[in-house]
């Protein structure tokens, strides 16, 4: 990371916010922004666009390692998804696409090369990577690392809130229930846990607003001279 442009991690949880808390500094501040829980999806998605198996391995890592992609901010302040040129932000979120995605992530090569591919988002002015181990394991030597969380409870009610704007109907329960299941495997798991990066600073969200937690990365990057 010597000599390179500087590099905000925030970590965290499904459902504590990061990925609007990610988009929001990295609009203030003018700089890149990695969302990296999409990569496995844009992979999947580009593998079918090519016609490349789940098995064949060495092909995967190859595609992975030169993913044509980009994160656009759109005219409404909402980002885009770029892959191989086409705008493909709705296209990722389908089932199929995130259970051929779930497939891919388990296969270490493929981890290594979207690793690489990761590391290749930073540029000047700076970069703000969105995700489970940014600050642990991708981007070690962040200026700043951040671990953003909140209660099962609290990430199961705005889960809720989202489901239900789309007319689905979810017991909240289950959802708290899901929620701690899979924070308990992203804790254990072996290859890259879902833990804080060492240094980092921890923010509970459960009490407070995007635009607070948005301030206080912010206060960080005034401190470090960013802004």
């Amino acid at each position: 990371m010597m000599n390179q442009a500087p590099v905000i991690t925030i970590d965290g949880p499904s459902g504590a916010g990061k990925g609007t808390v990610s988009q929001l500094v990295a609009e203030k501040l003018g700089w890149h922004l990695l969302d990296s829980g999409a990569l496995y999806r844009l992979l999947a998605l580009a593998a079918s666009h090519h016609g490349i198996e789940s098995d064949d391995v060495e092909a995967l890592k190859v595609l992975a390692e030169h993913l044509d992609i980009q994160f656009k901010q759109s005219e409404d302040s909402k980002v885009e998804i770029v892959l191989e040129g086409e705008v493909v932000t709705q296209a990722i979120r389908t089932e199929i696409v995130g259970n051929q995605a779930s497939k891919l992530a388990a296969i270490g090569d493929v981890r290594e090369g979207l690793l690489l591919r990761q590391r290749a988002f930073v540029q000047e002015p700076g970069l703000v990577a969105d995700g489970r181990d940014m600050g642990t394991v991708v981007f070690p030597e962040a200026s700043i690392k951040v671990f953003l969380t909140a209660t099962p409870e609290e990430r199961a009610q705005r889960r809720l809130l989202q489901l239900e704007q789309k007319g689905d109907v979810v017991d909240f329960d289950a959802l708290v229930k899901t929620i701690k299941e899979r924070d308990e495997r992203d804790a254990n798991r072996a290859v890259a846990p879902l833990v804080p990066a060492t240094g980092a600073l921890e923010i509970d969200s459960t009490e407070l607003s995007i635009e607070q937690v948005v301030d206080i990365i912010l206060s960080e990057a005034a401190k470090a001279s960013y802004i």
